[in-house]
């Protein structure tokens, strides 16, 4: 009984943090439909997933073109849409230019899909539960 009681108020704790971090970084329709499009595609998706991998270092365009194996005017199209979204930020560190994601712009965006899971339902949905090992 009483590892199912401290299961749940880790649970009502971890819920309430996720709630708050909802709220500090709100993100509203347009937003979210805007995050939304810019990862409707295939290149863009890919080119997201793969600066998510790399973290706050980021790629150059140079290491980007190469990775993805796509032409630099379309990489620069799609880094633009990425930006534009909010998704990706750029910063300069001497001459280059290094593209990141932006960590709690994407989360904000999870957490814009996921505001109101399972809010109709009775029972617990698992929204907390990770669906890998991590």
């Amino acid at each position: 009984m009483t590892e199912c009681w401290s299961s749940r108020r880790i649970r009502a704790a971890a819920v309430y943090f996720y709630r708050f971090l909802h709220d500090y970084i709100k993100m509203n329709y347009p937003e979210g439909i805007a995050g939304l499009a810019a990862l409707a595609q295939e290149s863009r998706l890919a080119l997201f997933r793969l600066l998510v991998k790399r973290g706050p270092d980021g790629f150059t365009p140079t290491q980007l073109a190469k990775k993805l194996a796509v032409p630099a005017p379309t990489l620069s199209f799609h880094l633009k849409e990425l930006q534009r979204a909010g998704l990706i930020a750029a910063h300069r560190e001497g001459r280059c230019l290094y593209y990141s994601p932006n960590i709690p712009r994407m989360n904000a965006l999870i957490a814009f899909l996921t505001d109101q899971c399972c809010a109709l339902g009775d029972g617990e949905c698992g929204l907390l539960r990770p669906t890998r090992p991590l």
